[in-house]
């Protein structure tokens, strides 16, 4: 019997704990605790309260409009939304194949895109809770507190995240909601100047994110206990892979291992997700739960990100990256990593190959050609899918023949992950929350869970630091019988 089942028949005698709102988090969400008279966990849940009615409003307006429009999603992470709206979009102008130069320019908007994404998440927002602790005061536990203790971690985040903003701004146009990738390819191409200034700090790059690794893997070893059981469960892990099973952020076709590692699904084309995805709808939350359509809802969920395709993969293609993956895969003993806290190790080997992969395509003359569109027999549908940061991103949409969008399906990233961040939060309130009194680094034990899964973070970011989050354990008659706040 499930953790959350097992309350069913008697949940109207259980008090209700709320967090609300979650900080740190690309709009608004909550978590809701039910306990019984000792205090012990009855249910955990994260709720997404924040209605996005995109797939919508996108329906009757003309097509060329989109890539620039599904930005408007996300401030942090608008060039995936770009780019997988323009893939998707691609056969409805005819361009089956966009040219060398159109696909070499969007991969390294991407790349660029990974790269300061999460070099944002890991020094901003995650490197306070790992340098100085989950129970560390308020006050320290921020980026400033950490350019105070530590200032060379926080220059090179700083600066590994202006040089992923510069990679997007000569190719977009613009560092945040550009408009370089149109249906069919790229609307400029990279000038020789731009080309040359990138050149000249790439090598510096690569560098400063392999120091990044090592300092994710450097505290992953250190709290081993801690890392390998915080927030703890096992699920399938999916993601891209290219033709030849190396990780591929751009392109690819879709796997789904199991927990133990084995293949399960492989070579199924993007254009057949909705043959084997489903998302099932639940009262409690405007975001779906996405499941493996022949394995049901309850055996079917997975992770994505970048624990999933790291492991998902059969190599990097680049050869730091690669050593890294090496290494982080022995941690795992002969099976996949599940740890939440594992995400972070992932995720700078991931913005390692993204270094990589930037500096070799700066080489490429192929960025300053001309040759950017194509075109051929209009289409009516497509379908493009990415490797956000964050994990799978799917885009699709139909077009009618008056060129205006009839039909409109996104699949986020941080959708895929719904029912993993909820079994995270679960884990971790029955192990530090269950019979104890509330306090605020024990509330921020829950975040650090949610925070793992880098579930689009973004606008607290201006806090610096603050987390202006009120937890109040209220007993079933109504009256208030614990509060704690975090930040303020």
């Amino acid at each position: 019997m499930s953790f959350e089942l097992e309350t069913a028949t008697n949940r109207e005698s259980l008090r209700r704990v709320a967090i609300d709102p979650v900080s740190r988090v690309e709009g608004h969400g909550k978590v809701t605790l039910l306990l019984d008279n000792a205090g012990h966990v009855k249910e955990a849940r994260l709720h997404i309260v924040e209605f996005r009615g995109f797939e919508k409003f996108i329906q009757g307006r003309p097509y060329w409009e989109v890539p620039v429009m599904v930005q408007r999603l996300c401030g942090i992470c608008p060039v995936s939304h770009h780019l997988a709206a323009s893939k998707a979009l691609d056969p409805v102008v005819g361009a089956t194949q966009i040219t060398p130069t159109a696909e070499k320019i969007r991969r390294l908007m991407h790349y660029g895109q990974i790269l300061q994404s999460h070099a944002l998440h890991f020094f901003h927002l995650s490197s306070p809770d790992l340098l100085f602790g989950f129970e560390s005061p308020v006050h320290q536990r921020n980026i400033v507190g950490v350019a105070a203790a530590y200032p060379h971690v926080a220059k090179e985040g700083v600066l590994l995240r202006k040089f992923g903003q510069e990679i997007i701004r000569v190719t977009a146009g613009k560092r945040v909601h550009g408009t370089g990738a149109i249906p069919g390819g790229v609307n400029k191409s990279l000038s020789a100047d731009d080309r040359d200034l990138l050149r000249k700090d790439a090598d510096q790059v690569v560098s400063w994110s392999r120091d990044a690794v090592r300092l994710a893997r450097r505290l992953h070893e250190a709290n081993g206990p801690l890392y390998d059981e915080f927030g703890l469960f096992r699920s399938h892990l999916f993601s891209l892979v290219r033709a030849d099973g190396a990780m591929d952020l751009y392109d690819g076709h879709l796997r789904l291992r199991d927990a133990r590692g084995q293949i399960v699904r492989d070579n199924m084309p993007c254009a057949d997700y909705e043959q084997h995805i489903v998302e099932e709808v639940k009262s409690w939350s405007y975001m779906k739960f996405p499941f493996i359509r022949d394995l049901g809802p309850a055996k079917g969920w997975y992770k994505v990100g970048p624990l999933a395709r790291v492991q998902n993969c059969d190599f990097i293609p680049s050869p730091l990256a690669e050593a890294e993956r090496q290494d982080f895969i022995v941690r795992g003993e002969g099976e996949p990593i599940h740890a939440p806290l594992a995400y972070h190790w992932a995720r700078m080997i991931e913005m390692l190959h993204a270094a990589e992969v930037i500096r070799d395509l700066l080489d490429d003359p192929d960025l300053l050609s001309d040759d950017r569109l194509a075109s051929g027999p209009k289409g009516r549908e497509g379908v493009g899918i990415i490797e956000a940061p964050r994990g799978t991103l799917i885009h699709h949409y139909r077009v009618g023949e008056d060129d205006l969008v009839s039909y409109c399906n996104l699949i986020v990233s941080t959708t895929h992950n719904n029912q993993a961040m909820n079994e995270a939060v679960r884990q971790v309130a029955r192990r530090y929350l269950d019979g104890r009194q509330l306090t605020e680094g024990l509330l921020n034990h829950i975040e650090v869970a949610i925070r793992a899964f880098d579930p689009c973070l973004s606008c607290a970011t201006h806090a610096l630091g603050k987390m202006p989050l009120a937890v109040e354990l209220v007993d079933e008659d109504g009256r208030l019988v614990d509060k704690a706040v975090s930040g303020g």
